[in-house]
């Protein structure tokens, strides 16, 4: 059995060097270098997991950097999948999705979105304990390919794209100012009316 095992590790090895990768272990390369990364929860196990993910990539995360990614909700659902025979076990179906937002130039939005994870388990209501363990197990995997899927979804914008997002972006604002201004040239090219007098008796 280990003469086994150090040959699948030597193997493996030997493969790496040569430049293979086994199938889903594959880094997502991210374009963007410099990110500002917040929370509505902070201090979150997502967002510090995905900033020691990002930071590990190569990704420089601080405070005021070009591009900033926001999560702005985590939500986690569950529901009963189905039941045995006797009632003491049941299956449930955990959901977990992330909403996030990308910012850009002057704190303009340029890009939305969320990943969602799925995954089910059987709770044992003869060996609560294990069901507990088993659940929190599943918790923190789901966790782990939500931190996946964020950075998947990171690594598919390059600098082009969010360039042309954030023209975008500035267009619409440009837009959005010019008609304020037309509006208020508007009302102070309109003459005030005087309040009508009511003669006194």
């Amino acid at each position: 059995m280990i003469k086994r095992n150090l040959l699948v590790m030597g193997l493996a090895v030997l493969l790496s060097a040569c430049g293979f990768q086994l199938r889903g272990t594959g880094s997502n390369e991210i374009a963007i270098k410099e990110l500002d990364l917040s929370a509505r929860n902070a201090y979150g196990e997502t967002v510090s997991q995905l900033r020691r993910v990002l930071e590990g990539g190569g990704v420089k995360v601080y405070t005021g950097a070009p591009y900033k990614l926001i999560l702005t909700d985590e939500q986690e659902s569950q529901r009963t999948a189905s039941y045995s025979g006797s009632a003491r076990s049941a299956e449930y179906s955990l959901t977990t999705v992330l909403n996030y937002e990308i910012h850009g130039e002057k704190d303009r939005l340029l890009t939305s979105g969320k990943v969602q994870t799925d995954k089910t388990y059987v709770h044992d209501g003869n060996n609560l304990v294990g069901s507990d363990q088993e659940a929190a197990q599943i918790r923190l995997e789901m966790r782990n390919e939500q931190v996946q899927k964020m950075v998947a979804a990171l690594s598919r914008l390059s600098p082009a794209r969010l360039d042309e997002l954030q023209q975008k972006a500035d267009a619409v604002a440009k837009a959005e100012a010019d008609a304020l201004e037309a509006a208020q040239k508007v009302r102070d090219e309109t003459p005030q009316q005087s309040p009508v007098e009511i003669p006194s008796r």
